[in-house]
Formats: structure tokens, sequence, C-alpha cells
């Protein structure tokens, strides 16, 4: 039996304020072994969406036809600024440049980095998300 457009309103709506562990116990009683995710906010929106989906068919064909054809996502090894820029970070009173170059490395006291991670671990010896560390991202991601 199917669910109706209002049970799965209702099922939905039961999953606002459930932990995660909650929410993997609902993904296992209804589509087994639950994904890998970590945050239950991601983890409730795919569910909300899954459930939503079986009622009313989920995406159209053209819609998977548009997917298929979109471009990738940007690589996460390109520059996060222009060629050319200049990074400024001071750590533990030090200030650090950093300049963009042409073919996306990055230099830092004369030697060349592929990655702003690079140049973030040999700031402060330990791992970083280097575009997070140069505050050209602002979320919680070290």
């Amino acid at each position: 039996m199917s669910e109706t457009r209002e049970d799965a309103e209702a099922s939905v709506m039961a999953l606002d304020g459930l932990g995660l562990e909650a929410l993997r116990a609902v993904w296992r009683a209804r589509y087994g072994p639950p994904p890998a995710l970590r945050s239950p906010e991601l983890l409730a929106m795919t569910l909300a969406w899954r459930i939503q989906a079986a009622v009313e068919g989920g995406l159209g064909a053209e819609t998977r036809r548009a997917l298929r054809r979109a471009p990738p996502a940007k690589s996460s090894n390109e520059p996060a600024a222009s060629p050319g820029s200049r990074l400024v970070r001071e750590w533990q009173g030090v200030r650090h440049e950093v300049t963009v170059e042409e073919d996306g490395a990055f230099l830092h006291n004369g030697l060349r980095h592929r990655s702003l991670s690079q140049v973030a671990r040999a700031i402060t010896g330990t791992r970083w998300n280097g575009p997070r560390f140069f505050g050209l991202r602002t979320d919680g991601s070290r």
C-alpha cells in the first residue's frame, strides 16, 4: 500500500526535531541502511524528499536530462582567488602573505604550494581548510 499525500505530509512533519539517530532509525525502517551523513538537517531533508518523491513521482524526465547535461562542479583544487591576488593572514603575531600565481599555485615565503591548505599547514603545523584559514570561506570547517 502506498502513502497518500496526507500520509506523506504527516511523515515529513514527524521528522521535525528528530536527532540524528532517530532520523537514521526512520531511514532504516523505510529504506534500509541509512547514508553516512552526520548532519541531522541534511538527513531530514533527504528523508523528506524521498518520502515526497515516492508520492509525487520524483524528478521529471526533462529535469533528469538537464542534470545529466549540467557542467561538473568547480574543482576544489582551483584557486579560491584570482591570479595575482595577495592573501594576508596574521598568525600568532606573524603576518603571512600569499600570492595566487597564474597557474593556480600559491607562493608563500618563496615556496610554491599546490593549495591554500598546504600553505595553512606550513604556517600552523596542523591541518586547516586553506580557504577558511585565509577568510575566503565563512563556514565552520577547519
